[in-house]
C-alpha cells in the first residue's frame, strides 16, 4: 500500500519521490490567476470594433497622413540639397555584418531548445526541480545571456546590432525561465497528486471495509445521480435523459497518478454542457455569457499587481470585448472532478475534492482542450510557444482556427512601411543632431525631443502592432492585447503596466508574485523593490552594451520614478487626471533626449 510521509517525501507505486520544496496549491492557483489570456484584438487593429467606433479614430488617420506628408517633404528637401532622398550611411551602418548577426540570432533561438530535454528530465523524475533543476535552469539562462553579451562585444557591432541581439537575448531568457519554471512546478504538483491519490485509496479501504476501489466509484456515481434527480425535482425540471453511470468521454488521470478510468470514466460535464448548449445566441451574434464562463481570462481577476518598473497597485484585469470573428476556437466545459467527490462518506468526498483541486493544477485552464501535463512536453509545443508573442508559458492559450494570409501580408507591409518612416526620422532628424562633447545640452534637448518622440511612436507601432500581431497570427494565438491605452496614462506606473504587456505579465508572475507566494515570503513592498531593481538592471544592461559605457544614468532615472509615482498616488494629484496626463507626456518628451545627451556626451 502506498503511503505518504511528511517533509516532502512521497511513497507511490512508482517509487519514492523527494520534494524539498513545500507545496502550496493555493499559491499555484494565485500565480496562474494573476495572468489570464482571452481572445482579444489590439487597440489599433482595423478589426477592433471598439476602436472602430471611437470618436477620436480620425486622429489615428490624421497621424499617418501627417507623417506621410512630413516624409515626402523631407525627401524633396534632401533631394534638392544633396541629390538623394536619403543618406545611405545609416543603412550601411546597421546592415554591417548582417549575415553574422542573422546566424547569431538563429543560434540563440535554437539554443533555447535545451528547455525540452530539461522538461523531459523533470517528466521522468531524472532530476528534481527543487533544487537540482532550479540550479541547472539558472546556470543555463546565465550561460546563454553571458555568451550573447561576450559575442556582441567581440564582434564590435554598432549600437543597432548590439541592441537588437541583447534585447532578443533577454526575451529568449524570459521565455526559457517561464517554460522551465512552469514545468518544474508541474513536477511538484504531480508528486503531490500521487501522494493524495494514495491517501485517498488508503482511506477508502479503511472507511469502507470490504469495498473495492471500483465499488466506491460506482457508489459515488449512483449518489451523484440520485442527488441530480432530487435537484431536478426540486427545480421542477423534466428529465429527458437519465444518463449513464460511466460516461463515454472524460479526462483520464496521468498514468503516474493511478488511473481510476481503468474501470470507469471521469464524470462528464453533461449537465453543464446541456445548459450551455440550450442557451440561444444573442441578438448581436455573441454567445451567451454561460458559454463564455470557461474562457480563460473571461472574468476580472483582482490582485495586487506591480507595474513593469516594480511599483504595485491594485487593479482588475478586465479584458476587452472579444473580437467578433468566426475563427476563434469556441470554449468547452472543463473536465469534471474525481467521481469520489460525490461519495456519501464526507471524509472520502473531502479528500477526493482536495485531490481534484491539485489535479486541476496539472491541467490547462482551457478554454478548449484542457491539456494535461506532462502531455504538453513536446518539441511541437515548445516551437509553438517560441512563435507565440508571450513571455509567460501556459499549457494552453486561446487559439484561432486558421491563418489569414492577407492579415499576415498587411502586417508585413505595415512593418516595412513604418520602418521606412522610422529610418527617415532617425537619419534626418536624430543622427545629425546627436550631441557632441562641449555642445549645449539644452539645445540638444530641444532639437531631439520631437524626433525622438516620433521615433518612439513608430517603433512602438512596429513591435507591438505589426510584429507581435504577425507572429500571433502564425501561432494561432487569439489574445492580441499586447498593449493598452498607455497614451491616456496619468502616472508612470500606469504607463509601465500598459505599454508593454508581455514584459509586464512576465514580471508580474515570475518576479513580483513569485517572491511573495514562494518560499521567499517577501512583503509586497519588498517584492515591488525586487521587481523594480531587476527591471532597472535589465534596462541599464542594454545601455551598457549599446554605448559600451557604464554610467548608470538610466538606472538612476528609474529610481527617481519611485517618489514621483508615490506623489502621483496622492488623492489631490489623482483627481486631476488631465494634469497627470500632461505631466506624463512632458516626462516622456524629456526622457528620451535626456538619455541620449547623457550617454553620448558624457
Amino acid at each position: 500500500m502506498s503511503t505518504s510521509t511528511s517533509g516532502g517525501k512521497y511513497e507511490t507505486s512508482t517509487g519514492t519521490l523527494y520534494i524539498s520544496k513545500p507545496y502550496r496549491s493555493r499559491s499555484s492557483k494565485k500565480l496562474r490567476a494573476l495572468v489570464t489570456f482571452a481572445p482579444r484584438t489590439s487597440a489599433f487593429d482595423s478589426r477592433n470594433e471598439t476602436s472602430g467606433t471611437n470618436e477620436f479614430r480620425g486622429f489615428f488617420s490624421l497621424f499617418w497622413v501627417s507623417i506621410f506628408i512630413f516624409a515626402v517633404q523631407t525627401y524633396v528637401k534632401s533631394f534638392e540639397t544633396s541629390g538623394m532622398p536619403l543618406s545611405l550611411d545609416f543603412a550601411a551602418m546597421f546592415s554591417r555584418d548582417a549575415i553574422t548577426l542573422a546566424w547569431s540570432d538563429v543560434l540563440l533561438v535554437l539554443t533555447t531548445g535545451i528547455c525540452v530535454p530539461f522538461a523531459i528530465a523533470l517528466k521522468n523524475n531524472w532530476i528534481q526541480y527543487y533544487w537540482t533543476g532550479l540550479l541547472i535552469q539558472h546556470i543555463l539562462q546565465t550561460s546563454i545571456l553571458f555568451s550573447a553579451i561576450v559575442w556582441t562585444f567581440n564582434r564590435q557591432w554598432p549600437w543597432v546590432q548590439s541592441g537588437f541581439l541583447t534585447l532578443h537575448s533577454l526575451v529568449m531568457i524570459m521565455k526559457m525561465h517561464s517554460y522551465m519554471t512552469v514545468n518544474g512546478h508541474m513536477q511538484v504538483t504531480r508528486a503531490k497528486a500521487e501522494a493524495l491519490l494514495a491517501q485517498l485509496k488508503e482511506r477508502v479501504e479503511e472507511l469502507t471495509p470490504g469495498t473495492s476501489w471500483d465499488d466506491a466509484i460506482t457508489l459515488a456515481q449512483k449518489t451523484r445521480l440520485e442527488n441530480e434527480r432530487r435537484e431536478d425535482v426540486a427545480m421542477g425540471m423534466s428529465r429527458t435523459d437519465s444518463g449513464t453511470s460511466t460516461p463515454g468521454h472524460g479526462t483520464p488521470l496521468p498514468a503516474e497518478a493511478g488511473n481510476p478510468n481503468a474501470t470507469s470514466s471521469y464524470l462528464s460535464g453533461r449537465r453543464l454542457a446541456q445548459v450551455v448548449a440550450s442557451e440561444p445566441t444573442q441578438p448581436n451574434g455573441s454567445s451567451h455569457p454561460l458559454k463564455q464562463v470557461h474562457s480563460a481570462g473571461s472574468s476580472a481577476v483582482d490582485a495586487e499587481v506591480p507595474s513593469t518598473n516594480g511599483i504595485a497597485e491594485t487593479s482588475s484585469a478586465s479584458p476587452s470585448k472579444p473580437p467578433s470573428i468566426d475563427f476563434i476556437v469556441p470554449p468547452r466545459p472543463p473536465p469534471p472532478p474525481h467521481p469520489l467527490v460525490h461519495h456519501p462518506n464526507q471524509e472520502i468526498a473531502a479528500r477526493a475534492e482536495e485531490y481534484s483541486e491539485v489535479l486541476s493544477d496539472l491541467r490547462s485552464t482551457g478554454p478548449t482542450e484542457y491539456y494535461q501535463w506532462p502531455d504538453t512536453i513536446t518539441w511541437k509545443n515548445f516551437a509553438m510557444y517560441q512563435l507565440t508573442p508571450s513571455l509567460v508559458y501556459e499549457l494552453e492559450y486561446p487559439r484561432t482556427t486558421k491563418i489569414r494570409p492577407l492579415y499576415v501580408f498587411e502586417k508585413t507591409v505595415a512593418t516595412f512601411g513604418t520602418f521606412a518612416l522610422l529610418y527617415t526620422v532617425t537619419d534626418r532628424f536624430i543622427l545629425p543632431y546627436t550631441p557632441a562633447p562641449g555642445q549645449s545640452s539644452f539645445r540638444s534637448l530641444l532639437d531631439l525631443a520631437l524626433p525622438f518622440m516620433i521615433a518612439y511612436l513608430l517603433l512602438f507601432y512596429i513591435i507591438f502592432e505589426c510584429i507581435c500581431n504577425g507572429f500571433a497570427e502564425l501561432a494561432y494565438f487569439a489574445d492580441r492585447q499586447f498593449y493598452e491605452d498607455w497614451w491616456n496614462s496619468t502616472s508612470w506606473d500606469e504607463f509601465s503596466r500598459k505599454w508593454n504587456k508581455p514584459v509586464y505579465t512576465f514580471l508580474l508572475r515570475h518576479v513580483y508574485a513569485a517572491t511573495i507566494l514562494s518560499s521567499y515570503h517577501l512583503s509586497r513592498t519588498a517584492a515591488m523593490l525586487v521587481t523594480f531593481a531587476l527591471s532597472a538592471a535589465a534596462h541599464e544592461l542594454v545601455m551598457i552594451i549599446v554605448t559600451k559605457k557604464i554610467r548608470m544614468y538610466l538606472f538612476v532615472m528609474q529610481l527617481v520614478q519611485i517618489p514621483m509615482i508615490l506623489i502621483g498616488r496622492l488623492p489631490a494629484v489623482k483627481r486631476n487626471k488631465t494634469m497627470g496626463n500632461i505631466v506624463f507626456w512632458l516626462g516622456l518628451y524629456a526622457g528620451f533626449p535626456l538619455l541620449c545627451v547623457a550617454y553620448v556626451a558624457h
